[in-house]
């Protein structure tokens, strides 16, 4: 099969630079990435629920059916806004570097792009990435993973299971974030609350497990609010780093 019998998105074609006018009807007027630039600006300003055809259109100050001309539907327009909002991802694996540190990175940068733009985390994943931004992740992830005896679909799989408890992680401490900000209060405030809230709770009754946790959490706790999302990463990559090994027993 021909690229030319490979059907794209249109969106996508405009993204990439493969197609840059349409072929009947009025020039374009505007980039791809002016338009997915305003959508950014609206989710910025007023989060994502504020996205509409019509806003954006209003945005960059043309008539709403004259967006369709560069994104067929809002989902693709989403979809854009996110690839173009992760942006380019982490410096590659250096030639000296193992892969366990490039992937930990990798899967930070992910975080961190999200945590910069919180409203990425409500874009409905559609399907697995097309454009430019989300391929250069896929192949910087995959690259990462490069000489260590895994196969092509594993390597895959790694780094798929390594972005969702990345998303996951970004996620939930961006939720916990903005509720602890409608109370006005700092996260720390809200955990350290929690903690006290569960500790009543859980005082008397069948909960010998919670209370061990909770004096545990207070003899440990560092006031390190990523603590977790390494030693869960850790435990992610021990067992990449364990199947690793076993392959190259095997021979």
């Amino acid at each position: 099969m021909s690229d030319a019998d490979v059907e794209l998105p249109e969106s996508i074609e405009l993204a990439w630079g493969l197609r840059e006018r349409p072929g009947k009807g009025p020039r374009r007027s505007l980039t791809i990435e002016q338009v997915v630039a305003a959508g950014i600006r609206v989710a910025e300003a007023d989060g994502l629920a504020a996205v509409s055809m019509s806003r954006v259109a209003g945005e960059l100050g043309m008539a709403t059916m004259s967006l369709y001309r560069y994104v067929s539907a809002k989902n693709d327009l989403l979809t854009l806004m996110a690839d173009a909002a992760y942006g380019e991802p982490p410096t590659p694996r250096g030639p000296d570097e193992g892969w366990r540190p490039a992937v930990a990175r990798w899967a930070y940068g992910t975080v961190t792009a999200i945590r910069r733009h919180p409203w990425i985390r409500q874009v409905p994943v559609s399907g697995p990435p097309m454009g430019p931004n989300g391929v250069r992740w896929m192949e910087q992830g995959l690259a990462a993973l490069r000489g260590t005896g895994l196969r092509g679909t594993e390597r895959l799989s790694t780094i798929l299971l390594v972005d969702g408890y990345a998303r996951y992680w970004a996620t939930l401490t961006a939720d916990m974030s903005e509720a602890a900000a409608r109370e006005q209060l700092s996260p720390d405030d809200v955990g350290a609350r929690y903690w006290q809230q569960l500790a009543r709770l859980t005082r008397h009754g069948p909960y010998p497990a919670i209370r061990e946790l909770l004096t545990d959490a207070e003899m440990e706790s560092d006031g390190d609010a990523d603590a977790e999302w390494r030693f869960g990463l850790d435990r992610i990559l021990d067992g990449v780093e364990a199947l690793i090994r076993d392959r190259a027993t095997a021979g």
